[in-house]
């Protein structure tokens, strides 16, 4: 048998620590910018300070000794901060953000030496610490005593991890984690013994042991839960409330009471106990009923219990939601597991539609809804808020204002709202260069907005909501606006456009998304090189999704984005080209209608078709994949909408709505104009994905193909 290494064990546990610290150092962040705009808040200097005691705690116990000693000293800041003897600040907030930088940059590795930024970082908090002392006492007044403050109550809490055998193999020490714990209250902890095999079964480095604890503390639930973050997934860790510190009764628990509430003993075993004469803890050990640790560990809860009544302090349980962190590779993995079953499921509902046989056809349609509910459920799990994502635009933007000398602020709505993981992860820098373009180019100084009639501070909204299978993404800023002549003339200089053309507003505007195009007078640290709005639009289209940009002059201007809510499996329109089959998105497809070879004839080659009172343009998607075989006598026009434009498909037949699983194509296909992937069908055969936002940008301007 192999001995594990411990050192690669080390390592997988000081990873994650990094993942843990990661999320605790953005929540960080997200407390930092609030306490600016709400300084006095206790809640959250209270979150900013435990934040940073975990991390400092955690960083210690894997051996981070650069990042305990750093974060001890944002501690101690926070811990005055906490008693009120030094104020929240932007200076404070600033330095405490620029210590949250470093803390990450120590953790991956990105930074350089950062020994002499951490040494000014903790320089200047000692002095903002000096600085806030209070001065030497004047001579006493007399005025109205302050009454004092209603007494706290303490809770009483229940505590057991029973951890997994492989547990001291990384070098993790248990004892710490309890002494830590009892640090937050008044307790004891009693150690269960009963699990230790005899000695010639006992593996030296492996743990038998579990602990009990009891805690009177003014700390909730999540304080204590901190203290095992980083091995709660490593063993059964149960918190439960003894006592919540409320109750007006003086008599204490019985044992067996507390016996039964740990889950101990079962009532009948309680009551077949109490019937003998001699002690219940006696009877229950010497029966073999109950273990003599757990007797223990339910009298040293008894006591706990009695001296908290005494003292009567108290907190309100939180109640943590039951997680598990997933590595994203395994989601993906089962993703792609549950499309291959979506594929044989479709295969199965196509040999059982052409069997007679009503059993066969009866399992085909459990197995569909079976798969179905799995499919969504899975997908699900993928799903994230894109809160995660605009929480880090409000430091983005705070330091922009900074750097811009302009005063503007970042209100956002649908936090909420859920996005496919991979596509949360590629909307980042799309919306870090709107962003980074409405606060240099959309908001105005505080000067000019004034002159203007509009308040000092401008506002950048970034707001999210689903619509049907669509997230849209909104971004509005209350500055100049385009500027609509600039961009006529910028185009026209470039060649773009003839100098006697007529474009409409929403033409124009789709000029600012190609690369180098820009109408800024001068090029900023920020902005102005023409790079970016292009980068914007490649990536919402590789995302499945759309851009739309609206402004009104010294009103602002408004950023419309749709996206898919998942890129692995969606809804999609199967028709039919020749001896091929396609899919278009179903969230892009409108309605179908049907043109006859008379119509096109009395067309006289104008590719145009009449849908309620409006003229669509359209294509044929025989021609634009060069399908051969000949064109039936009525086509299926599918009408899609992208883009803020309407525009047709034409078709040989609409076979019907598919569930589309999305492969990607090889290399050898990846600059296929108007292929977005592919699926496999029911029958085995390939169906091409179509990209409908590319074909109808590569068909408009160039006119409408020869009829």
């Amino acid at each position: 048998m192999s001995t594990p290494d411990p050192t690669s064990a080390m390592e997988q546990f000081a990873a994650t620590f990094r993942e843990e610290a990661a999320d605790l150092l953005t929540d960080v962040e997200t407390t930092l910018l609030a306490l600016e705009t709400s300084p006095d808040d206790p809640d959250l200097i209270a979150r900013a300070f435990r934040a940073l005691h975990t991390i400092k705690g955690s960083s210690a116990m894997f051996g981070f000794t650069d990042i305990t000693t750093f974060a001890h000293a944002l501690e101690t800041t926070f811990d005055e901060v906490r008693k009120g003897n030094i104020a929240v600040t932007p200076a404070l907030v600033s330095l405490a953000l620029q210590g949250k930088d470093l803390i990450r940059s120590m953790l991956d590795g990105s930074g350089a030496d950062t020994k002499e930024a951490c040494a000014e970082v903790i320089h200047a908090l000692r002095e903002m610490d000096v600085a806030a002392q209070p001065p030497a006492p004047a001579a006493p007044r007399v005025s109205a005593p302050r009454p004092p403050d209603p007494p706290a109550v303490a809770k009483t809490y229940r505590v057991a991890f029973q951890p997994q055998a492989d547990l001291l193999k990384d070098g993790t020490n248990p004892l710490g984690l309890w002494t830590e714990l009892l640090e937050l209250g008044s307790g004891e902890v009693v150690a269960t013994t009963d699990q230790i095999p005899p000695l010639h079964d006992l593996v030296p480095d492996a743990c038998y042991v579990a602990w009990d604890a009891v805690l009177t503390t003014q700390k909730d639930e999540a304080a204590l839960r901190d203290v095992f973050l980083f091995v709660e997934d490593r063993g059964a860790l149960t918190i439960t409330l003894a006592d919540d510190g409320e109750s007006d009764t003086e008599d204490d628990k019985k044992l067996g009471q507390i016996l039964i509430e740990r889950g101990s003993i079962r009532p009948e075993q309680l009551q077949a106990a109490l019937a003998a004469q001699p002690r219940l803890g006696t009877i229950l050990t010497v029966g073999g009923t109950v273990a003599p640790d757990q007797v223990a560990a339910a009298l040293a809860e008894q006591r706990v219990t009695r001296q908290a009544r005494a003292e009567r302090a108290a907190g309100a349980p939180v109640d943590a939601a039951a997680s598990v962190r997933v590595a994203a590779d395994k989601l993906d993995d089962l993703v792609d597991l549950v499309g291959e079953l979506v594929i044989a499921q479709s295969r199965l509902t196509q040999v059982a539609a052409s069997r007679d046989d009503l059993e066969l056809v009866a399992i085909a349609e459990d197995v569909e809804r079976l798969t179905a509910d799995l499919r969504d459920n899975t997908l699900n799990l993928r799903m994230v808020p894109i809160g995660s994502t605009f929480n880090r635009f409000k430091r983005l933007v705070r330091d922009l204002s900074t750097e811009l000398g302009k005063q503007i602020d970042l209100v956002t709505d649908g936090a909420e709202t859920e996005l496919d993981k991979t596509v949360i992860e590629r909307l980042g820098d799309p919306l870090v260069h709107i962003i980074r373009n409405s606060c240099d180019h959309g908001i105005e100084s505080p000067a000019d907005r004034e002159a203007s009639g509009k308040p000092p501070t401008g506002t950048v909204r970034l707001a999210a909501y689903q619509s049907g299978p669509n997230v849209i993404i909104e971004i509005h800023d209350d500055g100049a606006g385009l500027d609509v002549e600039a961009i006529r003339e910028k185009a026209i200089a470039r060649g773009l456009m003839a100098a006697d053309a007529s474009l409409s507003e929403g033409e124009l505007f789709q000029l600012v998304f190609l690369a180098g195009f820009s109408t800024a007078k001068s090029v900023s640290v920020v902005s102005g090189r023409g790079v970016g709005m292009d980068v914007v639009k490649r990536s919402i289209d590789a995302l499945r999704g759309t851009v739309e940009l609206k402004s009104k002059r010294g009103a602002g201007t408004t950023l419309r984005i749709k996206l898919p809510l998942t890129l692995a499996i969606i809804d999609g329109l199967l028709v039919s080209v020749g001896t091929g089959r396609y899919v278009l998105p179903m969230s892009l497809v409108e309605e179908c209608v049907e043109i006859s070879r008379a119509q096109v004839e009395e067309a006289r080659g104008a590719h145009l078709v009449p849908v309620r009172g409006e003229l669509v343009p359209y294509m044929r998607l025989r021609e634009w994949f060069h399908e051969e075989g000949e064109q039936p006598l009525v086509e299926q026009i599918a009408i899609a909408s992208t883009e803020g434009r309407r525009f047709g498909f034409a078709v040989d037949d609409v076979i019907g709505q598919h569930q589309t699983v999305i492969k990607t194509m090889g290399r050898m296909y990846g600059d296929t104009e108007g292929l977005a992937g592919a699926t496999i069908l029911g029958d085995g055969t390939v169906a091409l994905i179509v990209d409908v936002a590319g074909v109808i940008r590569n068909a408009i301007p160039a006119g409408p193909p020869p009829s």
